[in-house]
């Protein structure tokens, strides 16, 4: 049901009409209830129309003289994420990564959570925890997101490590084809990453050595990237920070 303004003798009323299907299927519609001249109702008798209303709804009807303020929400962002979608289904990248983690009993989507995980590094790169505050301000198609919790991106990242090999093969073959260029000259590169934390490991690459970022000791990794002259990554090599 809904509102409508009808014309009568050159006056305009308020009806209650009501839309319903005849036995042919076609839309129909039929007056229910007529509310009166519009240039007779005053707004006050509209809002007590609208409160008396809303008594059969779950909303709570404003008391007397109380303004209703709009409340708005934020859209939901979807532009970047179905991009990157579309370019991931394209490259194929998700049959690749269920094929190389494919050993394993897992109760969870691995390659929803690395899909997650890329995506946030491209539009909005943070931390694991900042990583669940960013999906819920997107749109990731094809995946429900309410699913994804911290440990899920901690396992992938573990899954991740231990199947690297096979996973650096992998998108090597299917990423290398597209590069329209000879590969006879790349470009290597270092960078370092500063960690936080004073936790230790086996074999541990976290050292103190002199940051870039800071221009001065820090606990830290050495990144080594591979890529072309145009700048597209090719490979990576983690060292020691000093």
């Amino acid at each position: 049901m809904y509102i409508r303004v009808s014309n009568s003798g050159g006056r305009k009323y308020l009806r209650l009409v009501e839309s319903y299907r005849d036995e042919s299927g076609r839309v129909r519609q039929r007056h229910i209830a007529q509310l009166g001249r519009l240039d007779e109702l005053e707004e006050k008798q509209i809002q007590s129309l609208i409160n008396s209303l809303r008594r059969f709804t779950s909303d709570t009807p404003p008391e007397d003289g109380e303004k209703v303020t709009p409340q708005f929400q934020r859209a939901l962002e979807v532009g970047p994420t179905w991009l990157l979608t579309e370019l991931w289904e394209t490259l194929g990248l998700g049959p690749m990564l269920l094929q190389a983690l494919r050993s394993g009993r897992r109760v969870f989507d691995v390659e929803a959570a690395v899909r997650l995980m890329v995506f946030n590094r491209l539009c909005d790169p943070e931390s694991k925890l900042g990583l669940l505050r960013w999906l819920q301000q997107v749109v990731v198609p094809g995946i429900d997101t309410s699913r994804i919790s911290h440990q899920h991106l901690l396992r992938a990242m573990d899954a991740l490590m231990a199947k690297r090999e096979v996973i650096r093969k992998a998108l090597g073959k299917r990423l290398l084809p597209l590069l329209d260029q000879e590969l006879s000259v790349v470009f290597y590169d270092l960078t370092t990453i500063r960690i936080q934390g004073e936790g230790k490991v086996e074999d541990d690459l976290r050292q103190y050595g002199l940051s870039k970022e800071l221009k001065g000791p820090a606990r830290q990794c050495v990144l080594g990237l591979i890529q072309t002259a145009d700048g597209l990554p090719l490979d990576f090599e983690l060292f020691e920070g000093n």
